[in-house]
């Protein structure tokens, strides 16, 4: 297994920075499972075998408890797996201690979540701003990362708009452009239209298929059969085994 590479920004912090040109699999997990202590145990992941190239867009298909969450939290670099392998551009994650974990999940993925999570008191732009700067965007790069990113979801006209004035659609899309103002190499999106009308859905079906033909890796998490349509690949999860769809 590969190492992580690094490189030291100031004395005492370390940036892990991955390899965008690893020709491997972008994510692969060898039977990973994921029990959380109990009586009984809660078996979340059972022997999970998954396989993600780079610009492949994923769908993992199941219904509420099958252990879709804990997918998402693990791809994420969010929660651990408590057997097996996972490793993202071939470096073994189980050997990254909390600081690497958040510094690579900064740099290298974005997530997109069912509820938003935009701040009400910040704009558009702000709200997208503030992913470039965690994610170590020099702060004279910031407002045009952020404005780029708007653009490509269409909401270039909205930047000065509050996410309390937008439809759920328009705030959807603010957070898909924060999730990919940060350039990630991989895009997690967790059940990303479960709060929205038919018509939303489908607009933002659409963006997610357009960033995969545009190279970006996609997994989306979601309990539509229909919304996964949209996806190159589909796998099912349920009580925490994952299988493919024919």
């Amino acid at each position: 297994m590969r190492l992580l590479r690094r490189r030291t920004r100031t004395e005492g912090e370390v940036e892990p920075i991955g390899d965008p040109d690893f020709d491997g699999p972008i994510v692969r997990l060898d039977d990973v499972t994921r029990i959380f202590p109990g009586s009984p145990a809660v078996h979340a992941l059972r022997g999970v075998d998954l396989s993600v190239a780079r610009g492949e867009y994923l769908a993992i298909v199941g219904p509420s408890g099958s252990g879709k969450s804990t997918m998402l939290n693990t791809l994420g670099l969010l929660d651990r797996p408590s057997t097996g392998t996972f490793a993202f551009e071939g470096i073994d994650t189980a050997g990254l201690d909390e600081d690497a974990r958040a510094a690579l999940r900064a740099h290298a993925i974005g997530f997109v979540f069912q509820s938003f999570h935009l701040l009400a008191t910040r704009d558009v732009l702000g709200n997208v701003m503030l992913a470039t700067a965690y994610a170590g965007v020099a702060p004279e790069d910031r407002e045009d990362r952020a404005r780029s990113a708007l653009e490509r979801v269409g909401l270039g006209h909205r930047t000065r708009f509050f996410p309390g004035t937008l439809s759920g659609g328009e705030r959807q899309r603010v957070a898909i452009a924060r999730a990919v103002s940060t350039s990630p190499r991989l895009l997690l999106a967790d059940e990303p239209t479960g709060n929205l009308d038919e018509r939303n859905s489908e607009i933002v079906m659409q963006l997610f298929a357009e960033l995969g033909a545009e190279g970006l890796t996609i997994v989306m998490i979601t309990h539509d059969h229909v919304v996964a349509e949209s996806a190159g690949r589909r796998v099912r999860i349920h009580d925490g085994i994952l299988e493919q769809i024919a």
